[in-house]
């Protein structure tokens, strides 16, 4: 279903989080604080007020946030918008062989960082997904965090589009 600023603008709390707070990835404390900053003049403030509530957060929430987010190419049980995302790029259909590259990528860049590589999948391919592992694995631990916070931010980006009416 899609939303209207309007609609949005009126929402209580509860019924704002209850819409928008699987936007983050299982963190709806987000959709919480934006909601007070209401009234949102259209979806592009709207966004833009998700977006700086993120980089607002300290460093511990921000880890966590980062930390909410799946494996790429994980049989384990995940949000439902991440899982239609990867489905997307067929990270749900890998070969053997593609499965076992994604989690060996995936636990090397665990035990580097201590948390899951991020990248938002709708603009990617499993190649450029898996350049970007082995480009990003190269990062310092502070630059990886600030590029884990930009991916979640287009994640979130992608998914407020699908849900809210623009203008």
């Amino acid at each position: 279903m899609t939303y209207s600023i309007a609609q949005l603008n009126e929402m209580s709390e509860a019924e704002f989080v209850s819409v928008l707070g699987d936007i983050f990835e299982n963190t709806p404390e987000i959709a919480r604080e934006v909601h007070h900053q209401r009234p949102f003049f259209d979806l592009e403030v709207l966004i833009e007020r998700m977006e700086d509530a993120v980089f607002l957060l300290d460093e511990a929430a921000k880890i966590a946030l980062i930390q909410a987010h799946p494996d790429l190419g994980s049989k384990a049980k995940m949000a439902e918008a991440s899982t239609q995302e990867q489905a997307g790029v067929g990270l749900d259909r890998l070969s053997p062989e593609e499965f076992d590259r994604f989690q060996t990528l995936n636990q090397t860049y665990q035990e580097k960082f201590g948390f899951p590589f991020v990248i938002a999948v709708r603009d990617q391919t499993k190649e450029s997904i898996l350049e970007a592992f082995d480009r990003r694995l190269e990062n310092p631990f502070d630059t990886e965090i600030d590029q884990a916070l930009e991916e979640i931010t287009k994640i979130a980006e992608f998914r407020l589009r699908d849900r809210v009416e623009s203008a």
